[in-house]
């Protein structure tokens, strides 16, 4: 019998107001039920703010350090839960499971990582020019933050939000995408156990077009984190704005990869390969261009479809790429593959469903190289958030790199080179928040502020690392005249 979940309001576990509930399916296996979780309103969303800001002094009150014991607490409990969440995260998102795995050990190093910074977070002392006054800096909390988090990593993106509001001595409610929630429930079933106080967090399953919209437009809530499509993130933007708040967004992407013809075609395949086909595509830095010189395009392509008609599909928990996490995202890749070949593009691999026992009832796509595309097709502008990567000739490196930048996007790009010239210049001409040289698109160690440029971002506040709790905090300045 699939596991009923519910809300987390006030430090207790509660129904929706409706005793409304939805239901998450295996991705692998649709007819299966994972789990049940509560389908909330915007009344539930009123109840976990009130919450919120009735629990945000005593919190801010509470001493850093102590505030990082209890972080530190729940990343050990996560710990210990890892291999339960990893099944959870792959049975409700769909990832493979050493993909899951490292989903979850990332969101135990954030928990880490923010335990340590809680400790040092403080002010600077400045020089006064009276002989009997002491100036200085103090960090505070903003108040109640609003976390709306997506379900392509389910886990780790709200760590990374969660983590730094709660050091930072904010309150916060959450509202996980409703395709994957139950690993933030289990992040909060650590977070209770390790000791965090009632209303410090308050998880509120449901829509975001109710639960999410209460959240940003209420007078309770101070600052709104937001990662999403980009249609949506606009809209967060707008609202929080128009509000007053301060406000985060992060969101979609058209990451390119540079290959120059100085670069070995094998190992350029393989690294677009890693970025735009792991995680079956599902990355807002999945690499979906392949931008590549004319010198070397050929042999890059042979190598870039061997790689792909290589990777083993299926279930998560034992293949190498999982399905899409809905019929919807499903249906959204094999429509851009269609229109890709209306407007001229050659399939060169996949294109399509796979075929056999393994695959037969889930939402499953083949990893998909396209060529012969132009770089204003539909299929290399728009983020198609699937396996998808579209191969574009370039005649040198000048117009590479206009081709990389030439999208309305700029999360993440990478060049492989092996002119340290080129990828020099790669670095200061590219329009991107994350720029690699013989890497990946995918990938950003923690401790590093990541965001983007352009519609990806709303470039205000970045997130992880010490960027990351600079959106959580607010500086008043002191004069003690003593």
């Amino acid at each position: 019998m699939a596991t009923a979940h519910e809300n987390y309001i006030d430090g207790e576990w509660i129904e929706s107001e409706s005793g409304d509930t939805f239901e998450v399916h295996n991705p692998a296996a649709p007819d299966e039920t994972i789990a049940s979780y509560q389908q909330s309103s915007a009344a539930d969303a009123v109840e976990a703010v009130d919450a919120a800001v009735d629990a945000q002094d005593e919190w801010a009150a509470t001493p850093g350090p102590e505030r990082g014991r209890i972080l530190r607490q729940a990343g050990m409990i996560l710990a210990d839960r890892k291999d339960e969440l990893t099944t959870v995260l792959v049975e409700e998102e769909g990832k493979a499971r050493p993909e899951a795995a490292g989903e979850v050990q990332r969101a135990i190093d954030i928990f880490h990582y923010f335990a340590g910074k809680a400790s040092d977070l403080g002010g600077t002392m400045k020089a006064s020019s009276s002989r009997d006054t002491t100036l200085y800096t103090r960090k505070e909390p903003v108040g109640v933050a609003a976390l709306i988090t997506p379900w392509n990593y389910p886990i780790a993106i709200p760590a990374w939000k969660l983590a730094p509001a709660l050091a930072a001595g904010n309150s916060v409610v959450i509202n996980p995408a409703s395709a994957a929630p139950g690993v933030v429930l289990a992040v909060t079933e650590a977070l209770d156990k390790a000791g965090l106080p009632a209303g410090v967090l308050n998880v509120v399953t449901g829509p975001g077009s109710e639960v999410g919209n209460e959240f940003i437009t209420s007078e309770g809530t101070d600052a709104v984190s937001f990662t999403g499509s980009g249609q949506v993130g606009e809209l967060v933007y707008d609202q929080a704005t128009d509000a007053g708040k301060r406000v985060q967004t992060e969101m979609g992407g058209k990451n390119p990869t540079l290959v120059t013809d100085s670069a070995d075609p094998a190992e350029a395949a393989e690294i677009v390969a890693t970025g735009g086909f792991g995680t079956t595509g599902q990355s807002c830095t999945a690499c979906s261009r392949a931008v590549v010189h004319e010198d070397v395009y050929d042999e890059f392509v042979d190598e870039l479809v061997d790689a792909a008609e290589a990777i083993d599909i299926g279930p998560g928990v034992d293949h190498e790429m999982g399905p899409q996490v809905s019929a919807d995202e499903l249906e959204s890749t094999l429509e851009y593959i269609d229109i890709a070949r209306d407007e001229g593009a050659t399939v060169a691999a996949g294109g399509g469903q796979p075929t056999g026992e393994a695959v037969e009832t889930g939402h499953f796509v083949k990893p998909t190289v396209l060529t012969d595309v132009e770089n204003d097709d539909t299929i290399a502008c728009e983020e198609v958030f699937g396996p998808v990567v579209a191969v574009i000739k370039v005649s040198d490196f000048d117009e590479g790199v206009h081709v990389a930048n030439d999208v309305e996007y700029g999360l993440s790009a990478s060049v492989v080179t092996d002119d340290h010239t080129e990828a020099k210049q790669f670095i200061d001409k590219a329009e991107a928040g994350v720029v690699k040289v013989n890497e990946k698109t995918t990938g950003l160690e923690l401790h590093v502020p990541f965001g983007g440029f352009k519609r990806s971002s709303s470039e205000t506040w970045r997130e992880q690392g010490d960027e990351g709790l600079e959106f959580y905090t607010i500086e008043k300045t002191v004069y003690d005249n003593h």
